[in-house]
């Protein structure tokens, strides 16, 4: 790590930077993951993809445990963050600490929220052990909350712990499924160069096609605030909703249609494999529960490309870099060290792979978007200010016209 800087002015980006290693000559060997807030297992799978092997899991909503208990059998679960004295020294701890305080779609409460302020038994736990890296996920709305001061906890807190920082933004249609769902990747080390990891490649965001042509996903529980709308993609699933339960977007296809997807083409979305949160059945579980738990996960592959980037880190160039400002917004991507912050000039695309087109992506029959949901959708779209794409209340109010008309048509 870089020394301290002598009293005579401010630091130079070459004076506060990470401390560089040699490349590697060759690619790392697995790593040994332990898994706080797993979920339904996102990163682990992702991980376990590129070849990592999990020791530890922890989870503590029952129905989540029923699908980890499913898929990973041999793996010891436990239930709560609090109650854990220790975790063993690994190569990866991860966590994709609560977001419902950090949320747009949450209370915002903030990262000492009742849920998200979890996070600090993340630090509690990682200052007793020493783990070679660690990797927290969470939404980028924590950018901009409270003028960034849940990034600010985390850096301080992972600062004065000893650990070297960086994240990045990073959206899960950069790896070909159509969801545009863009969340903050952390990764921080005591004794490694998170750059070398997180800043590895930008192919920046491709040109969209005219939305009159493609499937088209938007939130039916909004129209008032916003709308959500993505091009040949969903928007990003939530654990949530503006009206209190978890639920599909909508689709509008090309050809008019607004239906819904089915809940095994969101497990797909997701990178995991339909039927994945199926366990969460057991004890009479509704499936609205099971698409909160696919809503909350981690992309598998976003994971993936963090633990495959693990296997080969590269020597980051920082030398077009600038230092953040403090009281400064955060950026897409950045990193610290010493309590210096510098922003790295990044898109939410480190890949581009074949991009998979919605229409085309669904396995599934799509459900049409009954009667109710759409009479309160354009009740609200009326009542608000927003600007709706040319043509598509039209076709919502078709689709309204239609179930009318053919009530066993949903």
């Amino acid at each position: 790590m870089a020394g301290a800087r002598p009293s005579a002015g401010p630091p130079s980006i070459a004076e506060v930077t990470l401390k560089l290693r040699e490349p590697a000559t060759s690619p790392r060997e697995p790593l040994t993951v332990v898994g706080l807030f797993a979920g339904i297992g996102g990163i682990e799978v992702g991980l376990h993809a590129a070849g990592h092997h999990t020791v530890l899991l922890c989870e503590i909503e029952p129905a989540a445990q029923q699908v980890l208990r499913e898929h990973f059998p041999e793996i010891p679960l436990t239930p709560d963050v609090r109650e854990l004295e220790s975790i063993p020294d690994v190569g990866i701890c991860a966590a994709g600490f609560p977001c419902q305080d950090l949320s747009q779609a949450g209370r915002t409460a903030g990262i000492r929220g009742t849920n998200s302020g979890l996070v600090a038994e993340v630090f509690r736990l990682v200052e007793k052990s020493n783990p070679r890296w660690l990797l927290l996920e969470n939404v980028p709305f924590m950018l901009q909350l409270n003028r960034g001061a849940a990034m600010r906890f985390l850096t301080s807190s992972l600062e004065t712990l000893g650990f070297s920082w960086a994240y990045r933004v990073v959206d899960t249609r950069a790896f070909g499924l159509p969801q545009r769902r863009q969340r903050v990747i952390l990764l921080a080390s005591r004794t490694e160069d998170p750059r070398e990891v997180l800043f590895v490649g930008d192919e920046g965001e491709p040109e969209w096609p005219d939305a009159s042509g493609v499937a088209c996903g938007f939130y039916w529980t909004e129209g008032i605030r916003g709308l959500g709308w993505a091009i040949d993609a969903i928007p990003t699933l939530k654990g949530g909703s503006t009206i209190g339960i978890p639920s599909a977007p909508a689709i509008r296809f090309a050809n008019g249609l607004i239906a819904t997807p089915d809940l095994r083409d969101a497990e797909r979305l997701q990178g995991f494999d339909p039927d994945w949160t199926a366990p969460a059945r057991t004890g009479g579980r509704r499936q609205g529960f099971r698409w909160k738990l696919v809503g909350n996960a981690v992309s598998v592959p976003v994971a993936r490309w963090v633990g495959e980037r693990l296997h080969n880190p590269q020597p980051y160039d920082a030398s077009h870099d600038e230092p953040l400002p403090v009281g400064a917004p955060w950026p897409k991507a950045a990193w610290g060290t010493h309590g210096r912050v510098s922003r790295a000039d990044l898109s939410t695309w480190p890949v581009r792979h074949e991009y998979q087109h919605l229409a085309e992506f669904l396995g599934f029959d799509p459900s049409p978007l009954s009667e109710r949901a759409t009479a309160g959708f354009l009740r609200r779209a009326d009542e608000s200010s927003l600007n709706f794409p040319d043509g598509f209340l039209d076709d919502v109010a078709a689709h309204l016209a239609m179930v009318r008309a053919e009530p066993l048509f949903v």
